[in-house]
């Protein structure tokens, strides 16, 4: 039976380390130590939004009616997966300026309500 795999330490919260593969067809063992995906490093919840990410090619709109959640919450969940994957030297991303706001309005990629809560929210502080 196989498990899932566990990423962190259950007694520290260490990130773990590969350091044995097996093959299960001819049980040959090969040992080392072994750098895995970084994206296996995201929790489950993390997993879950990326793939509705994909699930929805990157429309953020989409991600919006899917998860029930706003436009800047969907941001903000993005930046949070960027950082977890980058490490803690990751930056987030720049807040946008009034007119890319505007911009995604008029595109239809937001609701005129997402719009206005990114303005009120201290974003589209700039003009350009």
């Amino acid at each position: 039976m196989a498990y899932q795999i566990i990423h962190n330490c259950p007694v520290c919260g260490s990130g773990l380390r590969v350091t044995r593969l097996r093959c299960p067809s001819c049980n040959t063992v090969i040992e080392g130590d072994f750098q895995t995906e970084r994206l296996l490093s995201l929790n489950a919840q993390q997993r879950s939004f990326v793939l509705s990410f994909l699930r929805n090619r990157g429309n953020i709109r989409e991600m919006e009616k899917e998860l029930g959640i706003s436009y800047p919450t969907v941001r903000s969940r993005l930046d949070d997966i960027i950082q977890a994957i980058d490490g803690a030297s990751a930056t987030k991303t720049p807040p946008l300026t009034r007119k890319q706001i505007l911009e995604m309005l008029a595109k239809g990629e937001i609701t005129q309500e997402d719009a206005m809560a990114m303005i009120q929210g201290g974003q589209g502080q700039g003009q350009s």
